[in-house]
Formats: C-alpha cells, sequence, structure tokens
C-alpha cells in the first residue's frame, strides 16, 4: 500500500493547529477569570469588561476552526493512507460527509489539492484568530500597564 506523501505534508501542517489551540484556550479561560473576576468585585471598567468579552468570544471561534481543523487533519491522515483505494475512500468520504454533516452535494468530487487548499485555509484563518486575540490581550496588558 503506497502513502500519498503531499496528504500527509497537509496533514501534519493541519495538526500544528492544536498547538494554537491550546494557547487560544489558555488565554480564553484567563480573560473569562478575569472577567468575572472584575464583575465580582465591582471594579471592571466597561472597556476592561468588554476587553475580556472580546477575547473570549475570538477564542470561542477560535475554537471552532480548531475542531475544523483536527477533522481534516484526521481525515487527511486516513486518506494518505489509502493507497490504491484513494478514489473510493474518497466518495465514500464525499457520501459521509453529505450524509452526517450536511456538505452540498456540488462540494464531492473535489481533488485532494482544492481539497487541502481549503483545509489549509481553515488553518490560516485559526492562526490570524489566534493572533488577533493574542495580540488584544497584549494591548489589555500595554493599556493597564499605563493606567497604573
Amino acid at each position: 500500500m503506497s502513502v500519498d506523501p503531499g496528504l500527509i505534508l497537509v496533514a501534519s501542517l493541519l495538526r500544528r493547529g492544536s498547538s494554537l489551540n491550546g494557547l487560544s484556550s489558555a488565554l480564553t479561560v484567563l480573560a473569562l477569570a478575569l472577567g468575572f473576576y472584575g464583575v465580582l468585585m465591582a471594579s471592571a471598567t466597561l472597556a476592561f469588561s468588554l476587553s475580556m468579552a472580546l477575547l473570549v468570544l475570538l477564542g470561542l471561534v477560535q475554537k471552532f476552526y480548531a475542531m475544523r481543523v483536527a477533522l481534516d487533519a484526521d481525515l487527511f491522515e486516513a486518506m494518505a493512507n489509502a493507497g490504491d483505494a484513494l478514489p473510493e475512500k474518497t466518495r465514500q468520504l464525499d457520501d459521509a460527509l453529505a450524509t452526517y454533516v450536511g456538505v452540498p452535494a456540488e462540494m464531492s468530487g473535489r481533488t485532494w489539492s482544492e481539497r487541502s487548499r481549503g483545509a489549509l485555509a481553515l488553518l490560516r484563518r485559526q492562526v490570524l484568530l489566534c493572533a488577533v486575540q493574542w495580540l488584544v490581550a497584549l494591548l489589555c496588558l500595554i493599556t493597564l500597564t499605563f493606567q497604573s
């Protein structure tokens, strides 16, 4: 059975999204805790509360992308190991995606290079969301430093 190195590479790249998810999750939990603390102590300004809410919202959206990227990583790895059965496995995958996930029929039959571009676009969105989340956190930290 042959292994498709292109699909293995894409799967490996997509698995990097789990590290981003860990970074984002830590910041999301911290923002949630700080937001609740500020509300409970009645010491949070509106700007602080909105910043923490934005950090949590960005974290949740990033989590959605992280789940999609992780699913794609698993699917690409499984398909990379399909060998000569790749066309049949691809058809079965398209049928399963249409049945269980509701992927439109016009999305089936795409080439694996098209699927790779789509999956890597999801990873780039995840990276962007994580970067924006950390940038907002850094700006909050800088703002708090200068307010003191």
